[in-house]
């Protein structure tokens, strides 16, 4: 992130330029990686279902309510409820609950993903008033999304012969691309800086999405895993993904869509600097009530 924040004070048209190859082609290849690494077990699909009715729970409530609950524009919305499993949500859930959890994690992180890049890029594409519009074209977009490419090759690799070589071959490529996403963020925000205009926390608009991402939507997942009756361990785990900062992807969808880029910026910025204090409380309430 440091090295693009420099990157995108010489340059500071370059991040939405480098955003556009790394949707096409670097985040199927990451989903391909993430798939084959983890494999279709039980506990990944369903922490996968957990993860897509909670986003989807988020955005139908937050899009009909928009303005009531202060998530006025796109990118509050979708940052409000996609959190940062790849570079946040791992280390937190190594941090506070036993190996057994990564696959959970995993699972969420696949779920999550896949409705991020099916719905994102619609959403954050079209006007305010059209989100209903681009919330029911979510299977139209899901067959065009990179992730569903991803989802695809992984499937059509499993079938093959070399599938552990495949594997091996695509884990490192899957990670940096993770890397490369964040030096896109820290171009954003090197861009911002040079224009003088550097993310705010006050007087942007945050404090409704940052509510939200960081406490709210945790409570969300902590209770339809209670409601669902699930393991506790998944259930922590769960709600833990939940308590991530916002998805550098929420910035990556912006900036390919050329759209809401300094807020979706600003608010990938503030809830991983917040997350640091909120998210470890988070772990510790967890293992107290479960």
């Amino acid at each position: 992130m440091l090295i693009g924040f420099w990157i995108g004070g010489q340059h500071p048209n370059l991040a939405g330029r480098f955003a556009v190859p790394l949707v096409r082609f670097g985040v199927p290849i990451s989903v391909m990686g993430l798939l084959l690494k983890s494999g279709l077990q039980g506990d990944v699909l369903q922490a996968a279902g957990l993860a897509v009715l909670g986003v989807s729970t988020v955005l139908l409530v937050g899009g009909w309510q928009s303005k009531s609950v202060g998530l006025v524009t796109p990118s509050l919305l979708l940052g409000s409820c996609i959190g940062n499993t790849a570079y946040f949500g791992v280390p937190l859930a190594l941090a506070f609950l036993p190996p057994e959890a990564l696959t959970i994690t995993i699972g969420y992180d696949l779920g999550a993903t896949l409705l991020t890049w099916s719905v994102g890029p619609q959403l954050l594409g079209v006007a305010a008033a059209s989100r209903w519009l681009a919330l029911r074209q979510l299977l139209i977009s899901m067959g065009r999304s990179p992730a569903t490419r991803g989802l695809i090759g992984a499937l059509l690799i499993q079938l093959t012969p070399w599938r552990a070589a495949i594997t091996e071959g695509l884990w490192w490529p899957s990670r940096i691309v993770i890397v490369l996403a964040l030096m896109v963020v820290g171009m954003r925000l090197g861009s911002l800086t040079r224009q003088g205009n550097p993310p705010r926390l006050m007087g942007a608009g945050l404090g409704p999405a940052l509510l939200v991402k960081l406490f709210l939507y945790p409570l969300l997942l902590l209770m339809l895993g209670l409601l669902f009756g699930l393991d506790p361990l998944m259930v922590q785990a769960l709600a833990l993904q939940g308590a991530a900062p916002t998805a550098i992807s929420i910035l990556l969808i912006a900036e390919s869509v050329g759209r809401d880029q300094e807020r979706a910026a600003a608010l990938v910025f503030w809830s991983t600097v917040l997350a640091v204090l909120t998210a470890p409380v988070w772990g510790l309430v967890l293992q107290v009530l479960l």
